[in-house]
């Protein structure tokens, strides 16, 4: 089992940055991708950004030049930056981990809210 613990989320005027953290803890050593999903009111989750153990990431084109994923193995954390934020990445973001098995583990979850 792993254990997901996300904090960080907050309200931010449009424009701003928020920095979302990630601590893992159990089976961390089953890890392989760690990173972040979003999901707002009446909308399917969607994959944010990831980073696979090797250090490989992908990003959704909606946040390309905006948003950066880094991780530490040595502290199982993984982080967003996220910076320009706009009133759309107002969503519920989730820190998600998949083992080397295809187990996916969701942490709890953090509201981002972003005025306009």
């Amino acid at each position: 089992q792993v254990q997901l613990v996300e904090s960080g989320g907050g309200l931010v005027q449009a424009g701003g940055s928020l920095r979302l953290s990630c601590v893992a803890s159990g089976s961390i050593f089953r890890i392989d991708t760690m990173g972040w999903h979003r999901q707002a009111p009446g909308k399917q989750r969607e994959l944010v950004a990831s980073m696979s153990d090797g250090g490989r990431t992908n990003y959704a084109d909606f946040v390309k030049g905006r948003f950066a994923i880094s991780r530490d193995n040595a502290k199982n954390t993984v982080e967003l930056q996220m910076n320009s934020l706009k009133p759309d990445d107002t969503a519920v973001y989730y820190c998600h981990a998949r083992t080397l098995m295809s187990h996916s583990y969701w942490g709890q979850g953090t509201q981002v809210t972003v005025s306009s």
